[in-house]
């Protein structure tokens, strides 16, 4: 019984216990010797084992069925979503209440909160850096479409770069989807960001890359875009094709940026312009409203 933890409150030591599991004498005798109740005697003279058990309810009171739980761990572990899309997919189809942190609890309950380990790892390969591991330089490009404000009579364009290790922000809001805004973009990027731009990682749209127009599907490098990261000594990577969640930290981003936008009334522009601008914790937004772009 040496190094067993015992209950501040305890009554009873295991010792005692064991005595009182074998003993052949009444319950009341017992109580009268041991100078405890009778309800206590009970406990220990009928239980299997000495020590104390847990105090959490042998049923948790959860918000899914467990069948709905299993449906839900079933999509992590085949779909490898993000906890926010799994969010977004139980809303849906099986529970529009719930909340995120209930969700959270739910994965760390069944061992899949941490997606990097339901990842398939082939034999004899070493595991993927995490983010942390890479040196800032490492920066995530997106665009995302941003509804006309009051005060305007057409979409916006959101353009979005996410450094990959100290997650600094930049974001532009542009009138048109182009190369010119493209281009605009990265010189305004080098400019700004407090680090070397070493590796961008776009998707493969028009406005980045000629990739989808190229036989063999291989891009050619002539776009302007890919010729000012020449100049800048970028090294302009593309996700695979149909793999948006290769760039899933900017389209986590820009997620969230919709939730503001769907649940938030901005009277025009520039207080769209001021709210997105902020500081928030250790992530730094620096925010700059472009020009019609031609």
């Amino acid at each position: 019984m040496s190094g067993t933890t015992i209950h501040k409150q305890a009554r009873t030591t295991p010792q005692l216990r064991e005595e009182i599991r074998n003993s052949t004498l009444s319950e009341r005798a017992l109580a009268e010797k041991y100078n405890v109740s009778r309800s206590t005697v009970r406990k220990w003279k009928y239980r299997e084992t000495a020590a104390d058990l847990g105090h959490r309810p042998h049923r948790l009171h959860t918000a899914l069925s467990a069948a709905q739980e299993a449906i839900v761990v079933e999509l992590r572990r085949s779909l490898l979503l993000s906890t926010d899309d799994l969010l977004v997919v139980v809303r849906e189809f099986i529970q529009p209440d719930l909340n995120r942190s209930t969700l959270q609890r739910l994965l760390v309950r069944h061992a899949v909160s941490n997606i990097r380990d339901l990842v398939p790892q082939p034999e004899g390969e070493a595991k993927p850096k995490t983010f942390k591991d890479y040196q800032p330089g490492y920066v995530h490009v997106d665009i995302k479409y941003l509804p006309a404000m009051v005060d305007e009579d057409s979409r916006t364009y959101l353009f979005v770069a996410i450094d990959r290790a100290s997650r600094w922000v930049y974001l532009e809001r542009h009138r048109e989807k182009s190369q010119k805004a493209t281009t605009r973009f990265l010189k305004n990027l080098q400019e700004k960001a407090p680090f070397h731009l070493r590796i961008l990682l776009t998707d493969n749209d028009q406005a980045f890359t000629d990739r989808f127009t190229q036989k063999g599907r291989q891009p050619s490098g002539s776009r302007v875009f890919d010729q000012l990261c020449a100049d800048f000594g970028i090294n302009h990577r593309l996700t695979p094709p149909r793999h948006p969640q290769t760039n899933g930290l900017v389209e986590r981003f820009n997620g969230r940026a919709a939730e503001i936008l769907r649940t938030t009334h901005f009277d025009s522009a520039p207080t769209w312009t001021r709210c997105s601008g902020t500081t928030t914790g250790s992530t730094i937004i620096t925010f700059r409203s472009g020009p019609s772009v031609i």
